[in-house]
């Protein structure tokens, strides 16, 4: 498993698209920033067959240090929460179902025949 870096997903769209690397990474940087914006004014967005991002209120509650033992308040918080949408599941299904190795010992709908 690899990290995908913003400059090498715009070096990989620019190719694809035969478009200059610059003008692609400000558009990746301008879709996220828009993406932000609305993520902050309370909005859902929606891209389907991918998934949705959403904010949810987290409330307040009794948290441990876990050095010292202590229980410390944690105030509430809003954070982004992810939902994959149905392709996005499946392609991923998919793929990784390919690369896990196959067990056949386990296989009983051939034993006894």
């Amino acid at each position: 498993m690899a990290t995908i870096t913003k400059r090498e997903l715009a070096e990989a769209i620019s190719q694809k698209l035969g478009s200059p690397q610059i003008v692609t990474k400000q558009t990746i940087q301008l879709f996220l920033e828009l993406c932000t914006e609305e993520l902050v004014k309370g909005n859902r967005l929606e891209f389907r067959d991918f998934g949705i991002l959403t904010t949810v209120e987290r409330g307040s509650r009794i948290g441990r240090n876990p050095k010292t033992g202590t229980t410390v308040d944690v105030p509430p918080k809003r954070v982004v929460r992810f939902k994959s949408g149905r392709l996005l599941k499946e392609k991923i299904q998919s793929d990784s179902s390919q690369d896990a190795p196959t067990d056949t010992s386990s296989d009983t709908s051939t034993q006894g025949q």
